[in-house]
Parts: structure tokens; C-alpha cells; sequence
């Protein structure tokens, strides 16, 4: 064996022995094992107990034989006594009860809160609905998790499997008017207990959530810093387009050091934090559930978003962990909330923790334009009672009259460009047997010489393009246009269909929107016309046939879009066709235009720095190519 081997192998041993160092369980793991392992054993003791007992020959029925029966009842209930304690220790008379449900109710929505674990079960929306028009839940008790984690009694404990005392049965509120109550559970005596405390105002979505614990100091391990706060929920299909729902939904956070940010919604990922994280919420396409500090959680908080496959009824599974701080006194309390209600920006706005950045508004400038120009126009609109279909009308015409300048610098320079034709199909002629460069130098001198920049028609257009991606996001975020109809679509925020086909078209789907259908042809329509006033026609043939491509393909992705974007994108098409006809015909004298372009080329003509460097470089690339050439 040679010097290279015997090294190789010494390494390889030695990353052996430091994995199994490495990957040893620590002491906090090996005493949660025993714990584990000693409730696990002392179970199977009582249980084995209680099957001795009760397969125990029964005395003879004869006189004085009630005494011998009433032992045997006796001996059996205090098998289970022993059993109890054994497992739950002061928690024994916590282990066994009614699955009670008390409903609290406000104006908004109807809060179920569950004997067995103390924990909010289901939360009914009252003022939405499914898509299939049933009461919108956004979680029951079979699909959502909400407990406690903590050691007590030498054994580990979580609060979902013990019953609460609650202190009230039910109660329903109106108005501003707040009421609180809470779930308790006790730990041996009435005064050692852990507490759930709910607090609801008539008219919000907002739920206070306390967590108090009195007289628990002996109860809790001694050692204990933090209390394990578990929360876990799977999102039901709410909405009509199950894939834009499922692209839309994931975990937001709002962390001290970050912000606001998420998980990606199309991936599944887990994240963790240490400390300064203020909320986590659980978001769908239109609905969030959130659960916010009064502080902050400062210790080590957990998120993860992950894709459902288990059931046809859910589209993801999120999962949250807290450390909720604890110290061994008499009493302690932490408070939170929850949120549970619409992503409507205005209604999260006002609670001044940045729960509306949950909106997918887009990014930067595009949010900007959203948040500052776009809602406050449309909550504007909305307030007269107007069909939403009737409130994009109305912004597209505010939209495009602000963009008007923008509008008008586009066209003026396509007309320029349309008077000077002429000139440039003769300078595509006199150099088309000459080399590319030579026809671009004249092409540009005599743009210099008429005072023509080719570019600044694009300049307006780049001006737009934030206004059309911010809309883009818009109106699929929408909440406002959930449900609502219109001509013949149903709603708004998701495709309207005209025509469902039973099957799936690659590329296209399995129905024919009309919206999209229309914005297509609105598109098509807009950019022949354009091509025939501006005078383009007849250049560039590969560049033509991509415009007229683009707006089909892009029908494909339209087809399964919200309907009010298609809706918005065919109003504008159609304005922009209108206002471009109109000042192509009746604001822009050609004559003038081209009596002033004329008159332009008359003038010296000044070089820029940069067109003489442009020059100049044009001018080496010439001579590289002449020597070569020799």
C-alpha cells in the first residue's frame, strides 16, 4: 500500500469518528427520549392493568354478592385513576371530556373555538362565499393544528390532546363592542392553570389571542425558557381557477432585520429565524390567516409551505412554530392576534403592521404606481355603487387622459418618421448594392439634418409600460372583483367562459374566454392600423410578422386570466386606436411637419461628442475591413 493510500484512509477515518461525535443526541434529546420512553412504559403498565381487570372471572350472583360486584367497579375505576395519573400526571382530570364547540360570532365572521385543546377550530367569512356559492371557510378542525408544547410532571405535554374549561358557552357582538373569553386549563387545582384568552370587537377581523399562565411554576419544569407555540393549517380550494389560487397563495413574515418577504409560491421550502420576527401569515389567492406579536418573537420562530398532495380538497400545507418566553412566576402573559379575513389592502393597511404588503402590488415602481395612483382612483370609483365592469371603464379613460403627453410624443414622432419615408426608401435604394454601414451613416445624417430622433417614439412607449405591468398585477389581486359580474362574465377576477371544450387544448385550455378573445383581436387590430398610419408597412417584414405573433401567444396565457385584466387591456387598446386615428387626422398637420423638417435640414448641423466618436469609430471599422480586404 503506497503514501497516498494509507493518507486517504486515514482522512476517510477520521471523518468517520468526528460524524458519529458530530451526530451524537445531545443531553436535552436523550432526557426527551426518556421522558417519552417512561410515559410510553408506565402506559402499557396501566393498560395491561386495566385488560387484567377486566377479563377477571365476575363473582356469582348470589345474596350478599353486591358488595363483591360494587369492589370489582371500584377496582376497575381505580385502575383507570392510576392509569390517568400515570400518563398525565396533574393534568388527569384534564385527560377525559366533552369535545364542546363555543361559537363566538360578530358581524364579519363566526370564530368555533374547541374544548379539546382550547384552540380556534374553524372560522367562517359571513360576506364571502365559495365559488360554488357554500359558506367560505378558511379552515375546520380536522385541517388546521393549534397547541402548546412544554414539559410538566417529569413528561412532555402538547395542549391538543387535554380538555379546556371554558368560561363562557357562546356570545355574538355587533358594533364596536369587544368582549373577551377564555379557555383554561387546569393543572390539578383551580388555581394552577394555562390560558387561552379571546378577544373580538363587532365589526373586525381581528381576534385578540393571550396566553397567561398562573400558579404554574411548580407544574412547569423548572427549566423550561420557552413555551412551543405549534400552529398548522391546510388551505381549502376556494376559488374557480385552482392553479391561480395554488400560484397565489404561500407564507408571508415580517421579520425586524428583512421586512416583509415569503416563500416562493412555487416552491416548498422551510425557513427559520432567531429572533425580530413580528407576524406570520398563512395567505391564499384573496383570504390570509395571521398570526401577529404584540412585541415581537424573539426567540426562534420556524415557518414552512409545502404542497398538499394527500387530498383533492386542499392546495397547501403551512406549518408555523414559535417560542413564546416563559419564567418559573406565578403569573405570566404573552399577547398576539390573529387575523383572519380578505387581502383588501385598505382593511389590512389599517393596522399599521405592513399585513397589506401580503398583495402581490409588484415590484418597486410598479407597487409604487399601484399603491399611490391605481387603488386610490379605483376605491374613488367605487364608492358610487358602480358594476365593477363599469369602474375599469372609467379608469382606463382616467389612466389614458393622464398619459395623454406621453400618448401624443408617440405619435408626433411616428409622423415624422412617416414624412421622411420618402426619403429614407431612396437612401435604401441608392446604397442597397453598398456596405450596411454606409446606408446607416446616411440614415442617421439625415435624421441629424431634419432634427428627427428614430428613438424618441420609444421613450413614451417605456414611459407607459409601468402603468400596463403594475395593471397586470392589479387586477388578479383584486379582491374587489371576486364574484363580480359582468356582461357574461361570472367574475372578474378569474377567466370568464363562453365555451367549454370537455378537454384540454395544449397551449390554449379548456374553454374560450371572450375577454381574452377580444383583447387579442383588439391588439391585432391596433397594430395593422398603426403599421398603415404611421406608414411602416412595408419594413422590416420579420419584425411586422412578430407583433402580429406575439399578441396570439400571448392569448394562451390570457385565456385562464382574470377577466377584468382583459376586460382593462381591450379598453385601452381601443382608446390608444382612438386617440392615435384622431390626432393622425386631425391634431398633426403633415404639411407643417414637413415644411419644418425641411427647413430643419437647411440649418448647420452640429455634431454631439458622441456622434463624433460614433464617427470616428465608424470610420476605423471601415479601414479594418479595407485591409483585410487587401
Amino acid at each position: 500500500m503506497d503514501k497516498n493510500s494509507v493518507i486517504g484512509l486515514v482522512i476517510i477515518g477520521g471523518i468517520l469518528i468526528g460524524w458519529m461525535f458530530y451526530s451524537q443526541p445531545t443531553a436535552a434529546e436523550l432526557a426527551l427520549k426518556k421522558h417519552l420512553q417512561d410515559s410510553t412504559l408506565q402506559y402499557e403498565q396501566a393498560q395491561q392493568m386495566k385488560l387484567a381487570v377486566a377479563n377477571k372471572p365476575k363473582p356469582t350472583k348470589a345474596l350478599g354478592a353486591t358488595g363483591a360486584e360494587n369492589a370489582t367497579v371500584m377496582l376497575s375505576d381505580s385502575a383507570k385513576e392510576v392509569m390517568s395519573k400515570s400518563v398525565y400526571g396533574g393534568f388527569s382530570d384534564a385527560s377525559k371530556g366533552e369535545n364542546k364547540i363555543i361559537a363566538l360570532e360578530n358581524e364579519v365572521m363566526k370564530v368555533n373555538v374547541a374544548a379539546k385543546g382550547g384552540r380556534i377550530a374553524s372560522v367562517e367569512l359571513k360576506k364571502y362565499k365559495t365559488y360554488e356559492g357554500k359558506p367560505l371557510i378558511l379552515f375546520d378542525a380536522d385541517s388546521s393544528t393549534q397547541n402548546i408544547a412544554f414539559s410538566a410532571f417529569g413528561k412532555p405535554f402538547v395542549t391538543d390532546s387535554l380538555y379546556f374549561s371554558p368560561t363562557a358557552e357562546a356570545f355574538s357582538i355587533s358594533g364596536t363592542t369587544s368582549k373577551s373569553f377564555s379557555m383554561r386549563l387546569y393543572a390539578g387545582s383551580k388555581d394552577k392553570y394555562l390560558e387561552y384568552v379571546y378577544t373580538m370587537t363587532g365589526d373586525e377581523y381581528m381576534v385578540g389571542f393571550k396566553l397567561n399562565t398562573v400558579g404554574m411554576q411548580d407544574v412547569i419544569a423548572n427549566t423550561t425558557t420557552d413555551l412551543k407555540l405549534n400552529w398548522q393549517m391546510r388551505t381549502p380550494k376556494l376559488e374557480q381557477n385552482h392553479l391561480t389560487q395554488q400560484s397565489a397563495s404561500t407564507v408571508y413574515y415580517n421579520t425586524a432585520e428583512d421586512g416583509v418577504d415569503k416563500i416562493s409560491e412555487s416552491s416548498e421550502d422551510k425557513k427559520s429565524f432567531d429572533k425580530g420576527v413580528k407576524w406570520v401569515a398563512f395567505k391564499q389567492q384573496f383570504f390570509t390567516s395571521v398570526l401577529i406579536s404584540d412585541k415581537t418573537f424573539e426567540k426562534h420562530t420556524e415557518v414552512e409551505s409545502a404542497m398538499d398532495k394527500t387530498s383533492a380538497k386542499y392546495i397547501k400545507n403551512y406549518t408555523a412554530s414559535f417560542a413564546i418566553p416563559y419564567s418559573a412566576q406565578a403569573n405570566t402573559s404573552y399577547g398576539m392576534r390573529f387575523y383572519f379575513g380578505p387581502n383588501h389592502f385598505k382593511t389590512l393597511k389599517k393596522y399599521d403592521v405592513e399585513l397589506e404588503k401580503q398583495i402581490a402590488l409588484g415590484w418597486k415602481i410598479f407597487g409604487w404606481i399601484n399603491r399611490f395612483l391605481v387603488i386610490p382612483i379605483f376605491n374613488f370609483l367605487n364608492g358610487f355603487g358602480w358594476n365593477y365592469g363599469i369602474i375599469i371603464l372609467v379608469l382606463t379613460v382616467i389612466l389614458k387622459l393622464l398619459m395623454l403627453p406621453i400618448a401624443y410624443k408617440t405619435v408626433l414622432s411616428s409622423a415624422k418618421m412617416k414624412v421622411l419615408k420618402p426619403e429614407i426608401d431612396e437612401l435604401n435604394e441608392k446604397y442597397k448594392n453598398e456596405e450596411p454601414v454606409k446606408k446607416q451613416q446616411a440614415t442617421m445624417a439625415l435624421y441629424k439634418q431634419a432634427g428627427v430622433n428614430p428613438m424618441a417614439g420609444c421613450i413614451p412607449v417605456l414611459l407607459q409600460m409601468p402603468i400596463l405591468i403594475a395593471l397586470f398585477n392589479f387586477f388578479p389581486a383584486s379582491i374587489e372583483l371576486r364574484q363580480q359580474g359582468f356582461l357574461w362574465a361570472q367574475d372578474l377576477s378569474t377567466y370568464d367562459s363562453v365555451y367549454n371544450f370537455g378537454f384540454a387544448v395544449p397551449w390554449y385550455g379548456d374553454h374560450v374566454s371572450l375577454f381574452a378573445l377580444l383583447m387579442t383581436v383588439s391588439t391585432l387590430l391596433y397594430t395593422w392600423s398603426n403599421s398603415q398610419l404611421m406608414g411602416t408597412q412595408n419594413q422590416m417584414p420579420g419584425m411586422k410578422w412578430m407583433m402580429y405573433l406575439m399578441p396570439v401567444m400571448f392569448l394562451g396565457f390570457m385565456n385562464s386570466y382574470s377577466a377584468g385584466l382583459s376586460w382593462y387591456y381591450f379598453l385601452a387598446n381601443m382608446i390608444t386606436f382612438g386617440q392615435t386615428w384622431v390626432m393622425q387626422k386631425f391634431v398633426i398637420d403633415h404639411d407643417k411637419l414637413h415644411a419644418k423638417i425641411q427647413d430643419n435640414k437647411k440649418k448647420p448641423v452640429t455634431k454631439s461628442k458622441f456622434q463624433e466618436r460614433l464617427e470616428q469609430m465608424t470610420k476605423e471599422r471601415q479601414q479594418q475591413v479595407g485591409n483585410k480586404k487587401k
